[in-house]
């Protein structure tokens, strides 16, 4: 992409159509994340709630050495939750240590469950065995969405000492948590794993039944 191009993008970004905007942070897409990261910052704090959510979602795919400090003040200060969620989910994307501690209290002071469930997937991502704790946490959450989320993230961490908990969920009601688990337990070899992942692949749902047979196979070609 050109220089013209880069300030054509720039000159968008202070468009008054919240359109124009969101179209310009679209086509940054392509750009490298130095270049592409200052240009996102224009519009975090943008009076349109859904051009701040796109750019907060952004910083987690187009990082600098300044990314990591705002998403954190995002999480921890921001008025709107839907842009606390975003921000703890860009957190994910960054996969920076540093994050732990942040995503963490997210999930246990935060009041709203989008931004606790954000933080959950995001601590997937950090694949920081430091997760034990506040993911099995997540298991007992009430909300069935922050439960799909920290099955997942077990699983992601690859935390073998929480199987016996997430097998619990190997006959609950709703389906995707079931299919979480079957998923989340092809990366979690333990004495117990197999014979859950045949159980569901017996699972009446046919995507539970298809996500515990590639699990199977996963644990066997690791094996």
């Amino acid at each position: 992409m050109t220089s013209l191009d880069l300030q054509q993008i720039a000159h968008q970004l202070e468009s008054e159509s919240s359109k124009d905007r969101m179209l310009a942070l679209a086509m940054l897409r392509d750009v490298d994340a130095t270049t592409a990261a200052p240009l996102v910052r224009k519009v975090i704090y943008d009076s349109n709630l859904q051009v701040r959510s796109m750019a907060v979602f952004a910083m987690g795919l187009k990082p600098d050495a300044e990314t990591f400090d705002i998403l954190v003040k995002l999480v921890e200060t921001d008025p709107d939750y839907g842009i606390r969620a975003d921000a703890a989910g860009a957190l994910g994307y960054l996969e920076d240590p540093r994050a732990f501690e942040t995503l963490v209290r997210a999930f246990y002071e935060d009041t709203d469950w989008l931004v606790r469930f954000s933080a959950a997937v995001s601590l997937g991502n950090l694949k920081d065995p430091r997760a034990h704790d506040v993911l099995v946490e997540a298991l007992r959450s009430e909300e069935v969405v922050i439960q799909q989320a920290a099955i997942a993230a077990i699983g992601e961490v690859g935390d073998t000492d929480a199987v016996e908990q997430i097998l619990e969920f190997a006959q609950a009601e709703d389906w995707l948590v079931r299919q979480r688990l079957a998923e989340a337990l092809g990366h979690l070899p333990s004495p117990k794993t197999e014979s859950a992942l045949r159980f569901l692949e017996k699972d009446a749902h046919p995507q539970v039944a298809e996500a515990a047979r590639i699990s199977l196979q996963r644990l066997s070609d690791r094996a």
